[in-house]
């Protein structure tokens, strides 16, 4: 029997070792800038493209989640679009980022996390671009190996770390997958869905940490699922009521 499961295992505990030792500040500055917007009454949002946008889905209305995070999900970006391809070529389309970002509720003071691996493409570039100009703080979540690796498929030849206050690596391999199989020409295993989950769940332990620090509430989410959950979660969203627009 092969040993790919083992390796997979492996590699996928290196690198949450890896981005806890060399991200943890960077980490620890996006929960910052979080906090700050909780304390004067922003709101978070989060976006990404196809796969990158499970981050978004990670991020929103879960148990241990906190209830202002507001996922940015765009019908054609999304994975469900048939054909699905359709996402590659809508993710490249310059300008649009920019016209999904005003048709939110995103206003000024907010913070606006966006994830792609590559870090290549227009959609997510011209959403951070405009989240700067209206006076969004923008975190983002890439794959510097990869990025380093590939051109810009922007206007301005920037790549999504380019527009981010903060950047935190998701510390992957270039193309994302990581394990290769005797046999099979392409590496499989890829990491950056388990490895920024890891990222984005983290970020929110080191606000609950420093909300607590200020003495402020943590507006989290208990189960749906257990006895109580459901009154508790209908309380907090309607305390947040101005601050979340997923309902």
């Amino acid at each position: 029997m092969g040993q790919s499961l083992h390796n997979y295992s492996v590699h996928l505990k290196d690198l949450i070792d890896k981005v806890e030792l060399t991200q943890a500040e960077h980490m620890d500055k996006a929960a910052q800038l979080i906090v700050e917007a909780i304390e004067h009454g922003h709101s978070i949002f989060a976006f990404g493209a196809s796969h990158a946008g499970m981050l978004s889905m990670e991020l929103f209305y879960r148990t241990g989640g906190l209830v202002n995070i507001n996922p940015i999900f765009a019908a054609d970006l999304m994975s469900n679009i048939r054909p699905a391809t359709l996402t590659s070529d809508i993710e490249r389309l310059e300008g649009y980022g920019t016209l999904i970002l005003r048709n939110t509720n995103i206003k000024a003071g907010d913070v606006l996390i966006l994830h792609s691996v590559s870090g290549r493409n227009a959609v997510t570039i011209d959403m951070g671009l405009e989240a700067k100009k209206l006076g969004i703080k923008v975190i983002v979540i890439t794959n510097l190996t990869y990025t380093n690796l590939v051109t810009s498929r922007h206007s301005s030849n920037l790549k999504l770390k380019d527009v981010g206050d903060i950047v935190i690596d998701n510390c992957g391999e270039f193309e994302d997958s990581s394990q290769k199989i005797t046999g099979v020409d392409q590496k499989m295993g890829p990491t950056s869905t388990i490895i920024g989950a890891f990222i984005v769940n983290g970020i929110t332990l080191k606000v609950a940490e420093k909300l607590v620090e200020k003495g402020i509430e943590v507006p989290v989410f208990h189960s749906a699922n257990i006895d109580g959950g459901d009154e508790h979660n209908k309380a907090l969203m309607e305390k947040y009521k101005n601050n979340i627009f997923y309902m």
